[in-house]
């Protein structure tokens, strides 16, 4: 059984994903489509609450510079 902090990354992942893949698919905004697909599916590859979080910190901060560079 996960341990409670692991579901409460993994859930506010999840939430975070959703929510951009929903705002990529209604803008036609394939950097935020992509994004948020791989939160979506990343809590199922990674069981540690910190290497989960570092990688959704990560995610965020490619789509960041993305926006940033223009994309």
């Amino acid at each position: 059984m996960p341990e409670p902090a692991y579901l409460g990354v993994a859930m506010l992942v999840s939430s975070i994903g959703f929510v951009m893949f929903m705002y990529g698919k209604r803008q036609q905004r394939p950097v935020q489509i992509g994004a948020g697909l791989l939160l979506l599916l990343f809590p199922f590859f990674i069981r540690d609450a910190f290497w989960l979080s570092v990688t959704c910190a990560a995610i965020c901060a490619l789509v960041w510079g993305a926006l940033k560079a223009g994309l």
